[in-house]
């Protein structure tokens, strides 16, 4: 079971480190709209960074926007991700870190490392791949002897994603072969903006592809077996009647996370993994344009130096303005929202997956606020806290996870419902008209006797 407990010589449950950062003093938000929901109906944290004035404003900025001067009395420990020895101490006295400095293929190691030699739990928003792999390959062993658990993309990259998908299979009365989900976002009036440390870490994974392939070749995996018909891919623009819009691939975290993850439970569990294909909204014709030409000009310039340097001088140019150096203002973030739709099919119960096509379908839905400065802070806050309330249902021995693998046993689920993260279920018309004989062919409404699963139509 993991260690949770805090001490004389480990006093903080939490400890925020880049807490002054862009997402940084979102965490901080977070984590004071939660402490009573510690252990015990406690949480002792701290915050830490490089700059003990800047993280002074934070929380001075914090205890105004909440409304909760004690939090201008929390804690500072400055540290520095360059500085070994800093960042030892700060892990010596955290139950858990929460690592908010990116880009962490350049920052991210320093503290994994920090904290599996120092006994400090980890969790991180990290949507790099490259980086996530790595530390599974570098530090799982190591980790898995000292009793650690290090928990990576715990944001909006890739919690939805990974957990929905979960949610979907274990609402699926039979057993769920693959899921097909759907990425839509709306904003309000002043239209999105996001800061551009994301944009920046989406330019050098671009950049270094060919290393995160031979990366990937170094775990020596054998390919998942294939439950069920194959999952078709789809093309790399197509009109989705599921979000009524156009569609093309989501080409980020989530499908290498939500594939860790069934590896995973295949691998150490023996369960029937399921196939995932990621899909993202992006509208109609006029921003279907937008994105061809800001596609082509990203992929070209990603291959050169030079051109990865115009992209990060230049992000609102490059992005049509949807990457600023700025970030979002609090009116944009306010209005803004996102949501998962998620196709799964799979064979009823008592049906054999290795015989016939799939007979049953469900859908569900992930929805929730803004995705990277409101659903971000909430995830990865809930991460941390569930694994302090419920460290005897994590995964039997330390490690590098996902968060699928981490949290698929625990309640963390309810806990973002709880939060605005919304799990839910519901009989879909629209799903049912995807059924394989078409309109009403299985639903339970026409046909009770076949047991349907509320014909495993699902939200999230």
């Amino acid at each position: 079971m993991a260690s949770v407990e805090t001490s004389s010589s480990r006093p903080y449950h939490i400890i925020i480190f880049g807490g002054s950062g862009f997402t940084g003093q979102y965490v901080v938000e977070e984590v004071a709209r939660t402490v009573s929901e510690g252990p015990s109906g406690t949480l002792r944290w701290a915050v830490a960074g490089r700059s003990k004035a800047k993280l002074e404003k934070v929380l001075e900025q914090a205890a105004g926007a909440l409304s909760k001067p004690e939090l201008r009395t929390v804690d500072i420990i400055v540290s520095d991700v360059k500085e070994p020895d800093s960042l030892a101490a700060m892990c010596k006295q955290a139950v858990i870190v929460l690592n908010c400095v990116g880009p962490y293929r350049f920052y991210g190691e320093p503290v994994v490392k920090a904290c599996v030699e120092n006994g400090a739990h980890c969790l991180d928003i990290s949507g790099e791949p490259q980086f996530l792999e790595g530390m599974q390959l570098n530090y799982h062993s190591e980790a898995a002897k000292k009793g650690v658990y290090i928990v990576g993309s715990c944001g909006f990259d890739s919690i939805p994603a990974d957990m929905g998908v979960l949610y979907t299979r274990d609402q699926f009365r039979g057993t769920l072969t693959a899921v097909e989900s759907f990425l839509t976002a709306s904003a309000g009036p002043e239209g999105a903006s996001v800061h551009d440390g994301t944009w920046q870490s989406a330019i050098y994974a671009a950049a270094n592809g060919a290393s995160l392939r031979s990366l990937r070749r170094k775990f020596k995996y054998q390919p998942l077996p294939v439950v069920g018909a194959k999952i078709k891919r789809r093309s790399a623009l197509f009109y989705s009647n599921e979000v009524q819009q156009y569609a093309v691939p989501f080409m980020v975290t989530d499908p290498s996370v939500v594939k860790r993850t069934q590896r995973f439970l295949a691998e150490e569990q023996q369960e029937s993994p399921v196939q995932y294909g990621a899909y993202v909204g992006v509208g109609g014709v006029g921003n279907i344009i937008k994105m061809l030409v800001a596609g082509m000009m990203f992929m070209l310039l990603t291959k050169f130096n030079f051109g990865c340097n115009l992209l990060i001088k230049y992000p609102e140019f490059f992005s049509f303005g949807l990457f600023t150096k700025a970030g979002p203002t609090k009116s944009q973030i306010k209005d803004a929202s996102f949501q998962f739709a998620f196709y799964g099919e799979g064979y009823t119960e008592g049906k054999d997956p290795s015989q016939g096509k799939p007979d049953g379908k469900i859908r569900t839905l992930v929805q929730g606020p803004e995705a990277v400065y409101v659903a971000t802070p909430i995830a990865m806050v809930q991460a941390a806290l569930t694994i302090l309330n419920e460290p005897n249902v994590l995964p039997r021995t330390g490690g590098v996870y996902t968060p699928g693998a981490a949290f698929g046993k625990t309640t963390l689920i309810d806990r973002l419902h709880k939060h605005g993260i919304q799990f839910s279920s519901h009989l879909d018309e629209h799903a049912i008209d995807l059924l394989p004989n078409g309109p009403h062919a299985h639903c339970i409404i026409c046909l009770p006797e076949k047991n349907w699963h509320e014909i495993g139509l699902v939200e999230v």
